[in-house]
């Protein structure tokens, strides 16, 4: 793998607390914000976000995706308010550390198919959680920004900080 597994469960930790900032940003009607009509509205955005990571890892290390799996997980997540959020998403670094850490090289290694064809247990962790949170929380920035939170910037989106204020 091109990471380690420290630098993945780095990378993945830095998603989350990017996320769980920019979940601070969301205040009043933004909650409910939605672009159009047919897309997520920013609540939805992160409800999905604390379902996808534990559950796509799972997957992963089992081989196999369970829908059931899936579908409770996000029936649960569709009952919490973003303060619930939060709190979920504070235990998964440690949770991202204990799965993925118990991971060996070679199961890392090894070939599984989820979604397409073949590809290694390490590819499917990047390319699909590692690459879902920083799509998915860009989701949630941008939508941020259609509201009226013209005061984030790259900051909020790469780091999960409040911009320096300018000297």
């Amino acid at each position: 793998m091109v990471l380690s597994k420290d630098e993945l469960i780095g990378a993945l930790t830095h998603e989350v607390n990017v996320l769980r900032h920019l979940i601070t940003k969301i205040d009043g009607d933004a909650v409910d914000y939605r672009p159009t009509p047919k897309q997520r509205s920013s609540i939805e955005v992160v409800r999905y976000l604390v379902v996808q990571g534990p559950a796509l890892v799972q997957a992963i290390r089992n081989g196999a995706f369970d829908r059931a799996v899936w579908g409770a997980a996000q029936a649960q997540a569709d009952q919490a308010d973003l303060a619930s959020l939060d709190a979920i998403l504070a235990t998964h670094p440690a949770w991202f550390a204990e799965q993925i850490g118990a991971m060996t090289d070679e199961e890392l290694r090894a070939d599984i198919q989820l979604f397409g064809g073949p590809m290694s247990r390490g590819v499917h962790l990047v390319t699909l959680v590692l690459a879902n949170y920083a799509a998915y929380r860009t989701q949630l920035f941008c939508y941020l920004k259609l509201y009226g939170r013209d005061e984030l910037n790259t900051a909020n989106l790469w780091q999960g900080r409040d911009p320096k204020p300018a000297a």
